[in-house]
């Protein structure tokens, strides 16, 4: 079998085929020997493949001399907070906005911050090594060895945190909010109530099934139909795991992630609380939101794809906030990864504060420019397309001038080549983009 690989996000797979109970053992394992320490937190969120999958990472976990604590149902940053807190080892299984049959697991460092790349490297290597990965070995659930303990006070601590963030009033908003019947589900709708949110919830009765199903942050639509029906001011999506928003606004809008930052850093720099005057981004974000920032006096830090390239370009230089345009947002000050939740009580601060519906925030913010994103497939998985179509990209780039953006890039898990554009009309990123898709399968086949 070959060795399991960090994507973006962890390593994700169709749960007990790509991601079996000796993989999930392999890599508690693998996680003990690199990351040490006497603890570890596992959280899960609420696909029904979950609890296997934790009992195999915890198993792997105490082979290792790491004691495993369990969380039940947590989001993703609830994990992050606790393990930072206790300075232990962080677990989440998840495959976050991925449908029900899939899942993941994501590791955090004991500072409960993502993983390095030396530290994702070593536990590759150390997982390349594994005999338990071998063909033959059992793929029954395995049983704990240990009773795991409950900490689940904790996780309440951490939900009032996030809750005394909040710097107004929010009596009266009326918000719809969908929490995916993930991992959110029991936590996210209480603490809204108790900051005086007029509330609506959607998708909140998990089955172990319909995590995401038409729903969340991927499938905002039924959102879009309920703010209308309800009258209300905003809905707001969350994922599987809740460590990204996104929201739509009265009239069921979508407002994407790169709209929300555009809100939070103009009202962050107003406050004098962006430092340095710079949000960190990815590659994905839209040319509307550089051209918005440049406008605000905003200063655009670019980093790769996933947030844990953003999260080290806000630790290492200190900066307090950056995002991606999926809807991941990190206050660096406030949280150590991607909050959901945290993200939505900042966003209604600002709508308290101003007055101003949520529609009004983002067209004032930025214009987003036509984006067209195509996945090529091809015969085989290509480190860099750039090279092989320098010239074809080149000539893209001169047509759009100014007013536009191409960007291609392979995928890190599949034999995918990604194709993005950005033209100041929806006509013009079809058609380049066409043109560039076309010389990605002359050059790499499909």
């Amino acid at each position: 079998m070959a060795a399991p690989r960090f994507g973006t996000d962890g390593i994700r797979g169709r749960a007990f085929d790509e991601l079996s109970t000796d993989l999930a053992f392999a890599i508690g394992r693998a996680a003990a020997s690199v990351l040490g320490g006497s603890e570890a937190v596992i959280g899960a969120d609420t696909r029904e493949s979950g609890p296997a999958l934790r009992d195999a990472v915890a198993a792997g976990l105490i082979a290792g001399g790491v004691r495993p604590l369990d969380l039940g149902v947590a989001p993703t940053p609830a994990v992050a907070f606790i393990a930072a807190a206790r300075g232990a080892t962080g677990v989440m299984i998840s495959a976050s906005h991925n449908p029900w049959h899939d899942n993941g697991i994501k590791l955090f460092s004991s500072g409960g911050s993502k993983l390095s790349d030396d530290e994702q490297a070593a536990i590759e290597a150390a997982l390349a090594q594994d005999a338990s990965l071998q063909p033959g070995s059992a793929t029954a659930p395995i049983e704990l060895a240990v009773a795991i303990d409950s900490i689940q006070p904790e996780l309440a601590d951490w939900v009032a945190n996030v809750v005394a963030t909040s710097r107004h009033d929010l009596q009266g908003l009326k918000v719809v909010l969908d929490t995916a019947n993930g991992a959110a589900s029991h936590v996210v709708a209480p603490a809204l109530v108790d900051l005086g949110v007029d509330l609506t919830v959607l998708f909140n009765t998990p089955d172990g099934r319909n995590i995401n199903e038409a729903c969340g942050s991927t499938h905002p639509g039924a959102l879009g139909t309920a703010v209308v029906e309800h009258g209300a001011d905003l809905g707001i999506a969350l994922d599987g795991d809740a460590d990204r928003l996104l929201c739509v606004d009265h009239g069921g809008r979508v407002i994407d992630g790169d709209h929300l930052m555009a809100i939070i850093a103009g009202d962050l720099r107003r406050r004098d609380a962006l430092t340095d005057g710079v949000v960190v981004v990815t590659v994905m974000s839209n040319l509307g939101f550089h051209k918005a920032m440049e406008a605000a006096g905003i200063t655009v830090n670019v980093t790769p794809v996933g947030d844990r390239h953003i999260l080290e370009a806000l630790s290492s230089n200190e900066w307090s906030f950056g995002g991606e345009q999926s809807g991941h947002l990190i206050f660096r000050d406030l949280a150590v990864t991607g909050d959901g939740f945290l993200s939505a009580v900042q966003l209604l601060n600002v709508l308290a504060a101003t007055g101003q519906p949520l529609a009004e925030l983002a067209d004032q913010a930025m214009t987003s420019f036509p984006q067209v994103l195509r996945n090529v497939r091809v015969a085989e998985r290509v480190a860099d397309p750039t090279v092989a179509i320098a010239a074809e990209i080149a000539a893209a780039e001169a047509t759009l001038g100014d007013a536009g953006r191409v960007l291609i890039r392979a995928s890190g898990t599949e034999p995918l080549i990604r194709v993005m554009v950005e033209a100041a009309t929806d006509a013009d990123a079809e058609r380049i983009c066409d043109q560039l898709c076309d010389a990605v399968v002359a050059h790499f086949g499909a």
